[in-house]
């Protein structure tokens, strides 16, 4: 394969396992919405996606109005590049991410860049639906 995309089977010993490497640099799909991108991959069948949000971006704001939930239902499992995201749940917890860190958040929450740098964060969880447009009226 090219495009950024490699598969193999391996064998070793008898053993056979796969290995596929795919690069977000060559995305399958683009997402975009105010002040932001979501660029999706799958990799071992599973869906992986690079956020890129500008300063300015508000999930309420960009993202709301797409799907037209009361809140981000999407749960995310994000490792973040840079920027700070400032992530408050429903239930009114308020935390900053930045750039080396992890986060597992579930559904029911809004978030928001500080500052002026943008957030890129690569989400392993949550991206199948996440900033698609709703039918919903």
């Amino acid at each position: 394969m090219n495009d950024g995309q490699w598969a193999e089977e391996v064998t070793d010993m008898g053993k056979t396992a796969s290995l596929e490497v795919r690069s977000l640099n060559t995305p399958d799909e683009v997402r975009t919405f105010d002040k932001g991108k979501l660029e999706i991959i799958t990799v071992g069948g599973r869906m992986v996606g690079r956020a890129t949000f500008m300063p300015g971006w508000k999930w309420s704001e960009s993202v709301k109005p797409l799907v037209k939930t009361k809140s981000c239902e999407a749960p995310h499992f994000q490792y973040h590049l840079s920027g700070t995201l400032r992530i408050k749940t429903d239930d009114g917890v308020e935390k900053d991410c930045k750039a080396g860190d992890v986060c597992m958040l579930g559904s029911g929450h809004d978030a928001w860049v500080v500052g002026n740098e943008p957030v890129v964060a690569v989400d392993f969880q949550g991206m199948v639906d996440y900033a698609k447009q709703s039918g919903k009226k």
